[in-house]
């Protein structure tokens, strides 16, 4: 095992930890309550910047820090804040929908799935392509100004950047129905107070769920 992967296990385990102590779980929550943007930067600033070198690591077999490590640490950050906003926003939305017969949801159990999985289901549909689309054009951003490109970097050339084809046919088409969708159903079930929490670790998850699944895609193509 490398030195990497032992400081990356600690500061994974070192969350968790925070997590399973009752003091410090009660003290989270508490700043949770008290602060929920403050939490909301600070949970994804690390978690999905974990995950994110997870999948370079994955891809590389070594570790390594992106180019505009520290702006893409601050692009998670916000994407934490806005998703506090966002969560909210759709539970409120989709609860108020059923309420009023928009949307099945029966009763019971099957209500509290049912309500979930619309949270879910409409906040995947319509907002996460918008925020994916933002994450794509911000990471491309920060990787043609890493380059220092002569004249700067213009708005024509970030967008030139992307692979939009595999942004569409793969990130979309596929992620959100077959990831993005279950997993956050499984998120609007806990307490509010974890959901954002639930997000960052789930960013964790995909970065090496898509990094396995790019070095698949490279050894087949050798």
């Amino acid at each position: 095992m490398r030195r990497g992967d032992v400081v990356w296990a600690a500061v994974l385990g070192v969350v968790v930890c925070i997590l399973l102590i009752p003091a410090s779980r009660n003290g989270f929550m508490a700043a949770t309550h008290a602060h929920p943007y403050l939490m909301g930067f600070c949970k994804f600033a690390l978690l999905a910047t974990l995950g994110e070198l997870l999948g370079l690591r994955i891809r590389m077999g070594a570790w390594s820090r992106p180019v505009g490590f520290w702006w893409r640490v601050l692009v998670w950050g916000v994407l934490g804040v806005s998703l506090v906003l966002v969560f909210d926003v759709f539970s409120s939305g989709v609860n108020s929908a059923i309420s009023r017969g928009f949307l099945p949801a029966g009763s019971g159990m099957t209500r509290t799935f049912a309500v979930a999985f619309w949270i879910s289901a409409v906040m995947n549909v319509t907002f996460a392509p918008t925020m994916m689309a933002g994450h794509r054009i911000t990471d491309a951003y920060i990787e043609l100004a890493g380059r220092r490109v002569a004249g700067g970097v213009q708005f024509a050339d970030v967008i030139a950047h992307i692979d939009w084809q595999s942004f569409f046919g793969f990130v979309v088409a596929w992620t959100i129905p077959l990831f993005w969708i279950p997993a956050h159903t499984i998120t609007f079930l806990l307490p509010t107070e974890y959901r954002v929490l639930m997000a960052a670790f789930l960013s964790i998850a995909l970065g090496g769920i898509l990094a396995f699944a790019a070095r698949t895609q490279s050894t087949t193509a050798e």
